[in-house]
C-alpha cells in the first residue's frame, strides 16, 4: 500500500511515493519541499528516478541525493517491466518513448506516473519525431484498467480542456472535468481520459467527424492518430 504526495514547481509536477517508513521520488521538481515532507513524516528516501531526462524534471536530483543519500536511477538505465521496490509494493516500469527517447511511466498500485507522455487531458509533444512509436506508447497506457489514476508531469489542464472543447464542443465529459479541476491536486483517471482527451479518443465518432470535416485522413485508427498529432 502506498500513498502519493504531489509537489508543484510552476506547472511542473513531481511525486513522492510513500510507504510506512520509506519513499521513492519521481521527478523531484521541488527538492526542498520534498525533503521537508520526508523529515516531517519520518520517511527514508531510498530511490530517486525520473520519467525522462529533460532538465525541468531532473533538476532536483542532485540536491535530493546529496541530502538524503537515496540512490539515483537515470531514466536511460530503466528497463521495460523492471520492478522498483517500495516496501511491499512493486513500482513497475513501462518504457513509453515518443515525447523523448528515454520516456518512461511508473505503475504502482492503481497509480500511473506519466511524465510528459500523457498529461491530464492531452498528450505531450512528440520531440522524437516518431509518431508511430509514440502511438504504441499511448496504446500501452490505454490498455490499463479504467480506474488507473493518471499523475502527469505538468499541469496543463485548463489549456487542454479549452483545446478539447474546440474539437468536441458538445462533449460533457470535458465540461465536467474542467469544472472539477483543482490545482492543488491534479489528476485524472484513465476513464476520464478516454472520455475527454481527444488524443485518446481517436476512435470516437465526434473526432472522426471533425477530422473528416477538415479533410484529414481518418479511415484507420493510425490515420486518425497521425491527423490529430499533426493538424494545425
Amino acid at each position: 500500500m502506498i500513498n502519493v504526495k504531489q509537489f508543484r514547481f510552476g506547472d511542473n509536477l513531481g511525486y513522492l511515493l510513500c510507504g510506512r517508513q520509506k519513499a521513492v521520488a519521481i521527478d523531484g521538481v521541488a527538492p526542498d519541499e520534498m525533503i521537508a515532507f520526508l523529515k516531517s513524516h519520518q520517511l527514508t528516501l531510498t530511490h530517486i528516478t525520473n520519467t525522462h531526462g529533460h532538465n525541468d524534471h531532473t533538476a532536483g536530483n542532485r540536491r535530493l541525493s546529496e541530502r538524503t543519500g537515496a540512490i539515483l536511477i537515470e531514466a536511460t538505465d530503466l528497463r521495460d517491466g523492471q520492478l522498483l521496490p517500495l516496501e511491499d509494493t512493486a513500482i513497475k516500469v513501462f518504457l513509453t518513448p515518443g515525447h523523448s527517447n528515454d520516456s518512461v511511466c511508473f505503475y504502482a498500485g492503481h497509480y500511473l506516473f506519466t511524465g510528459d507522455t500523457l498529461f491530464n487531458g492531452t498528450v505531450g509533444n512528440c520531440f522524437t519525431g516518431d509518431l508511430e512509436i509514440f502511438y504504441r506508447s499511448i496504446k500501452k497506457i490505454m490498455a490499463l484498467p479504467p480506474d488507473t489514476v493518471i499523475y502527469a508531469g505538468h499541469d496543463y489542464v485548463l489549456d487542454s480542456m479549452n483545446y478539447a472543447a474546440s474539437l468536441e464542443p458538445d462533449n460533457d465529459a470535458v465540461k465536467r472535468f474542467r469544472a472539477d479541476y483543482a490545482p492543488d491536486h491534479v489528476f485524472s483517471t484513465l476513464q476520464d481520459e478516454l472520455a475527454m482527451d481527444p488524443f485518446l479518443r481517436m476512435n470516437a465518432p465526434g473526432i472522426t467527424a471533425m477530422l473528416k470535416k477538415k479533410g484529414l485522413p481518418c479511415e484507420t485508427e493510425w490515420q486518425r492518430w497521425e491527423s490529430l498529432m499533426t493538424m494545425d
